[in-house]
């Protein structure tokens, strides 16, 4: 996987077709290609999550067709932890795997002939949670992907905070137009 000190050369006709919306190619020439850092307002522009269901803040590292890096930062103020537990707060390892799959979703969008496409869960293998994600982490979320096709995707997803494995996974998409 690249850094983002790494330079990757990126063809914006790859990623495009003559009916792509022009935001999203906006998205793909500008952020990616000069920065391979997409902040939250481009990444609400090619995923349909809002409050309180985005889990990804930051998109830090960004290779086509291949992977993503995303960050989520993980505060006390999460409207889960009131009930998941009021005592000793974690977060849901479900939510960890959805925000595995919004990164993965990043990923999808930029694939040629994927740009206007949802991706729903079809799947889930594999998943197997190493420790606990509490209030003042930074989970740091890499996603390769490892299938795709016209309308299924498979990736391998892994979570961590601060170096260490909290979670990892395959996630199974399948693909649906807009």
């Amino acid at each position: 996987m690249s850094t983002l000190t790494e330079e990757t050369p990126i063809n914006s006709a790859d990623f495009t077709e003559p009916n792509v919306d022009s935001n999203i190619e906006n998205i793909i020439d500008d952020s990616v290609s000069a920065q391979k850092i997409l902040m939250i307002e481009d990444i609400q522009k090619l995923l349909p999550h809002r409050y309180p269901f985005l889990l990804v803040d930051r998109i830090i590292d960004f290779v086509p067709n291949k992977s993503a890096t995303g960050i989520k930062n993980v505060t006390f103020n999460e409207p889960f932890f009131q009930g998941h537990f009021p005592e000793h707060p974690i977060m849901p390892g479900v939510l960890i795997v959805e925000a595995m799959a919004q990164v993965g979703g990043i990923v999808l969008r930029h694939l040629p002939g994927m740009e206007n496409q949802l991706s729903l869960f079809a799947g889930i293998d594999k998943v197997r949670f190493r420790r606990p994600v509490v209030p003042g982490d930074r989970l740091t979320i890499t996603t390769e992907l490892l299938v795709a096709r016209k309308r299924f995707g498979k990736m391998h997803g892994r979570a961590e905070v601060d170096g260490q494995l909290a979670c990892e996974g395959e996630l199974m998409f399948s693909l649906v137009n807009l």
